[in-house]
């Protein structure tokens, strides 16, 4: 979940003029980034091996 700061921040960040879209983007890039250290920090993570595995499913 994001808070009121970090969407004032991304507003900061942004030019003058911007889509929707545009704000839309970087506060999905910033949720994202968020859960995987999230992730990260309490260990709900893939071993490399792992994951490339996965990959190869995918191809």
């Amino acid at each position: 979940m994001l808070t009121q700061a970090q969407v004032k921040r991304q507003l900061e960040n942004l030019p003058e003029e911007f889509s929707l879209d545009d704000l839309v983007e970087q506060l999905i890039v910033i949720q994202k980034i968020e859960k995987g250290l999230k992730d990260s920090e309490s260990n709900n993570v893939i071993s490399e091996e792992e994951l490339d595995k996965e990959i190869e499913k995918w191809f």
